[in-house]
């Protein structure tokens, strides 16, 4: 009981950044990946397995991160959504002339994540603009 309350504390101090940041970066680039696969695309976002399955997951995971690492929740949407621009990149083998457009889009698509990241900190009951 002791150890839980003491990994609860170093979670809410930031100790789970690492954590927070590293499942945001491998859940948007899997997203992005088994969207594109399954529709045989080269890039997920020209199917609709990216709008009605993908994006939706990647929101739910950002209001999950939101929820269990609280602290500067507004990390977890924009690494998320800009792993989906770099798994882009990676899998048609070349960053692309559209690269700085494509990020720009990433970070607007990422905007209901940051709301919904925010959302999950204040359920958890923590101040999401708070120290850490």
């Amino acid at each position: 009981m002791k150890e839980q309350m003491q990994r609860e504390k170093n979670l809410d101090q930031g100790g789970g950044a690492g954590a927070a940041a590293a499942a945001a970066v491998a859940i948007g680039a899997a997203l992005w990946l088994a969207a594109a696969a399954l529709a045989g695309k080269r890039e997920a976002w020209d199917a609709a397995v990216y709008w009605v399955v993908a994006y939706p997951a990647a929101l739910l995971a950002c209001l999950g991160l939101g929820y269990r690492f609280p602290q500067r929740c507004w990390r977890w949407p924009l690494l998320l959504f800009e792993a989906q621009a770099v798994a882009m990149a990676v899998r048609n083998g070349e960053p692309g002339s559209l690269l700085p457009l494509g990020l720009a889009l990433f970070a607007l698509l990422a905007l209901p994540g940051l709301w919904l990241a925010r959302l999950g900190a204040r359920r958890r009951g923590r101040d999401p603009q708070g120290p850490g």
